[in-house]
């Protein structure tokens, strides 16, 4: 009986010793083995055997890029105006060793110091440059922490300015002034169309009344032309027929109703020529009586 309590003892104590000496590190993580309370090594990822009872492993850092947002920080520029700047953190563990024991907590110093670079990068520039100059903020930012933090194991990758808010009075003013100049460029985009309608409305009748003349002009033309052409064919049928003068007075006594319809007065006018034709076909018209 007491040799299998022994031996149960012992595998208890193997077990023990076993779960405190093999370790599984994971991938993108790093331990640290401090031997009698002393740095020792630093463990990558994989299966590691420890000491026990001398090697202790320290928790385990991530060595992969972490962000961090800090909350919005109140900062005064150079026209005294106190804006609310929120900004991102995007940083990784590139030594394990100064990370621990260089600082107590890299996190919280890494936010401090955004705090106080923020405010004196910040602070040289009036809400205007601020609200314009994010990219150089962020520039400004990222060199002085990547400088400060090395000596911790850590370096920034980047800083980003997520919001700049400006006090809301300032804020409603900015809002009218913006109102101001979408109502002023309305306006003339109002007044240029109507511009534009106007001198297409005056092209299009200047246009339309050229056409109609050239057209009024065109129809005149061919007018003229028709009533020469007629005028020639009747003067020509007549010369080629030669009449007389009694037949000319017949063609005239023909067209005396034509020139005596209508309800205006008029005053007839008879050539010396066709009273004499009109004599000589009464004095026909008597003989044949």
């Amino acid at each position: 009986m007491v040799s299998y309590g022994v031996l149960a003892l012992l595998v208890l104590v193997f077990g023990v010793v076993s779960s405190r000496a093999i370790r599984i590190i994971p991938q993108a993580s790093a331990g640290i083995v401090e031997r009698l309370g002393r740095y020792h090594r630093t463990l990558g990822a994989g299966l590691v055997i420890i000491i026990p009872f001398i090697d202790r492993l320290r928790p385990l850092l991530d060595m992969r890029e972490r962000v961090v947002s800090f909350p919005p920080q109140p900062v005064i520029t150079e026209d005294n105006l106190v804006v609310s700047i929120d900004t991102v953190i995007y940083f990784q563990v590139t030594d394990p060793k100064d990370a621990l024991y260089e600082i107590e907590n890299f996190i919280q110093g890494i936010e401090q110091l955004t705090v106080t670079t923020l405010r004196n990068v910040v602070g040289g520039l009036d809400l205007e440059q601020a609200l314009t100059s994010r990219d150089s903020i962020n520039a400004a930012l990222r060199g002085v922490l990547d400088d400060a933090t090395g000596k911790w194991g850590v370096r920034v990758n980047r800083v980003e300015i997520k919001a700049i808010d400006p006090p809301p009075s300032v804020q409603e003013s900015m809002e009218k002034q913006m109102r101001a100049e979408r109502d002023k460029r309305a306006a003339i985009l109002t007044a240029e169309g109507e511009k534009q309608s106007q001198i297409l409305t005056a092209e299009g009748a200047r246009q339309a009344e050229i056409l109609r003349a050239e057209g009024d002009a065109q129809a005149a033309v061919l007018r003229a032309n028709g009533e020469a052409s007629a005028i020639k064919l009747v003067f020509d049928a007549v010369h080629a027929a030669d009449p007389d003068e009694k037949v000319l007075a017949y063609q005239y006594l023909q067209q005396l109703p034509a020139i005596a319809n209508g309800t205006a007065s008029k005053i007839w006018v008879i050539p010396a020529e066709l009273s004499g034709g009109v004599e000589s076909i009464m004095k026909a018209f008597k003989a044949k009586d």
